[in-house]
């Protein structure tokens, strides 16, 4: 298969990317410097003009505008460029794909579509999103003009990830860095939880839509998520791999509200669960 790929320059793009092609799938990669893992590179940047897309048989959409390490909040301080470059810029991909003939777009999404809901709900696709941020209205407004392109005969998939950790390649940054770096110099930590995914689940997620029958996931959206992470257990686990003494935060107080992955699972997606994360933490302590 031949699949165009953007923002396989950035951290979950870099997962993709790796994934796609040791599944041995060609990947042309868009992105505004050349990537790793890339059978091919083309440059792309949501903030420039469209361009014309060479055929392929599919679109894996992951390229995001934003401030550096925030998603939601990622808009600043300049809201409509953020819609113009992430919406707009993101429509814009989606009608050059359909020009060129591509027969399936994968559109990554995220959780914050839901929006808030009481502590204890369970996420589910049947519920009615209600984004109380930018970002989730955005990623909502995109999944909406593709359900619409999937009436009209494409194939198209949004998937709904939560946060994402781990490393696509061993010394790249991950996003707990800092947390361990603050741990390690005995900084004091706030307490939190969170749903986690390794980034190799999300690649592996994709590269399932890509290959699942037609009519089996066109104008669907996917939970994604596996774990519910906690910052004391996460920290517990570091220490012992590291042999360290250091004092840990409380438990959260609160927890957030849990995906349910049974549609995506139904496809034969499995992701990796505690003992992923473990490796990750063990290659990490090597």
């Amino acid at each position: 298969m031949r699949i165009l790929l953007t923002g396989a320059s950035g951290y979950v793009g870099g997962f993709i990317a790796a994934e796609a092609r040791r599944s041995g799938e060609y990947v042309v990669c868009l992105a505004r410097h050349q990537p790793e893992d890339c059978s091919e590179w083309r440059p792309f940047d949501l903030n420039a003009p469209p361009v014309e897309l060479p055929p392929a048989d599919a679109l894996v959409h992951a390229a995001f505008d934003h401030l550096p390490g925030r998603y939601r909040g990622g808009e600043g301080d300049d809201p409509e460029g953020f819609l113009r470059r992430n919406r707009d810029g993101t429509l814009a991909l989606f009608e050059a794909a359909v020009r060129s003939g591509i027969g399936r777009i994968v559109f990554l999404s995220s959780r914050a579509v839901y929006g808030p809901h009481p502590e204890g709900t369970r996420l589910t696709e049947a519920m009615s999103p209600a984004p109380d941020t930018l970002y989730g209205q955005m990623k909502l407004d995109v999944e909406r003009s593709l359900v619409e392109m999937a009436t009209a005969g494409s194939v198209t998939v949004s998937l709904r990830a939560t946060g994402v950790y781990g490393q696509h390649r061993p010394g790249h940054w991950h996003k707990w860095q800092d947390l361990f770096d603050d741990y390690e110099a005995g900084r004091p930590i706030a307490p939190r939880a969170g749903t986690e995914l390794h980034g190799l689940d999300l690649a592996e997620a994709v590269v399932c839509v890509l290959e699942a029958p037609a009519e089996a996931v066109s104008g669907q959206a996917f939970n994604v998520s596996d774990l519910m992470v906690d910052r004391r257990d996460l920290l517990t686990r570091y220490a012992e791999l590291r042999g360290m003494v250091r004092a840990l935060p409380p438990h959260a107080d609160t927890l957030p509200n849990e995906m349910d992955c049974a549609r995506l699972r139904s496809l034969g997606w499995a992701p990796g669960g505690w003992p992923r994360l473990d490796r990750f933490l063990s290659d990490l302590a090597a």
